[in-house]
Formats: C-alpha cells, structure tokens, sequence
C-alpha cells in the first residue's frame, strides 16, 4: 500500500501506476518484512504527505535515509528530537546562524520546515540499517527524477537546493528558466569547507521568494518547540 496522500497521488498519478513503480513499492515492502529498514514505513513518503503540491515553494534534495536506529524521520537531513544531531546538519545550521542570525537550533527536527512549503526529499527514500545508500538500486532514483521533473513542469518560480554532486545531478530535470538552483559542496565534513560555508543559501532563497511575490521562509527554528 502506498502511504501517499490524495493530493500527491493526484499530481503523479501517471508516475506511481508505471510498472517500474509497483515493482518498486513490492520490492520495498517485502524489505520491511525481512529486514530493518528507515524510516518506519509509515513515514516513507511523510515528506511529501507534510507538504501539499500546491504549497510547495522550496525543494531541498538530499542522498538517502539516516541509516542509524531511530534516526530518519522521512524528511532529508532531518532527525527525531532526541537524536543527537548529525555532522552534516551541525554544518546547516552553522550557515544557518551565519547566514540569516538564527539561533543554533537545539533539535535535528526540520519538521517546522515543511510547514512553510520547504518539501525535504531524499533521491532514495529507503535505506537498511547499518547499511548506507544500500536501496540506490531499487528504483527509487527514478521516481524521484520524475517528482523534481514533475514539480519544474508543472509549478514557476520554485526554489532548488542542491548540495553536493549527486543532488546536483538532478538539474538537468529541472527548467533554469522558470526556477532558480541554488547549488554548493555538501554540508558534509568531508566537503563543507570547500564552498558550502558562506554559501548563503537561506538567504540567497528567500531574497528570490520576496523578488518573485512570495512569502519568504521563516528558516529560523524554535527552539522550544518539538515536534515528532
């Protein structure tokens, strides 16, 4: 079953009755039975389900699932409240705190996010324990080319966050015409140094919100709320 609400089946409802995506969704199924694998799988699609297509602004693409237990919580970047907050996510919000003055956030919860039409998606929205982009190969590339590919049709005026090389990637489904990508190294440890510092890509989004009509994103997390 596919735990995606009516609107999202509405506006890909050609995508998800394709061969290649059925066989994805029982491929993904019978890995739940068998093994253990993030996020739980109610929240597989809750990315998208916090996040109609029509309220949609703001799209922020990462790699795969936390693959630590009790970690993913179906948005990209994103953790639980009380889960230790992730290298790469440390480095989001120290350009968070630089780019726009927030406060470092206390929670690794982006679900506050979602609620001003940021939608955090992964290229892959499954992964096993333990075991790092290990459902790269199950289809779910694909699906989620055709969602960002969907979305650049579809919409004007959209914002993409592209960070690092693989996300990046997905720009050539994306029309730089009618939407504007904002692209630098990832956040991760490895690479944060090499331009994703100073990036300013919070800011570099909602000057181009504003410029375009549109309510800017309150990027700034409470850090007194909580939320599951």
């Amino acid at each position: 079953m596919i735990i995606l609400d009516d609107e999202w089946k509405k506006f890909l409802s050609d995508e998800i009755h394709k061969e290649y995506f059925i066989e994805l969704m029982k491929k993904v199924s019978l890995e739940y039975e068998s093994r253990t694998v993030f996020p739980s799988y109610k929240n597989i699609f809750r990315a998208f389900n916090l996040v109609n297509p029509s309220e949609v602004k703001v799209i922020i693409i990462g790699q795969d699932p936390y693959h630590g237990m009790n970690q993913a919580n179906g948005l990209a970047f994103s953790v639980c409240d009380r889960c230790k907050i992730p290298p790469s996510l440390r480095n989001i919000y120290k350009e968070l705190v630089d780019d726009l003055g927030c406060k470092y956030p206390k929670s690794g919860n982006l679900t506050q996010w979602t609620a001003e039409g940021v939608l955090l998606i992964n290229a892959v929205l499954t992964v096993e324990k333990g075991q790092a982009n290990s459902h790269k190969e199950f289809g779910w590339q694909k699906f989620t080319d055709a969602v960002i590919k969907k979305l650049s049709d579809e919409k004007t005026n959209l914002v993409f966050i592209l960070w690092g090389a693989p996300s990046q990637k997905k720009e050539s489904f994306i029309d730089t015409k009618k939407h504007f990508v904002v692209k630098s190294a990832h956040p991760s440890p490895l690479s944060a140094y090499r331009g994703f510092f100073g990036s300013k890509p919070f800011s570099k989004t909602n000057e181009y919100l504003i410029a375009q009509k549109k309510k800017p994103i309150n990027w700034c997390l409470d850090a007194e709320q909580t939320l599951l």
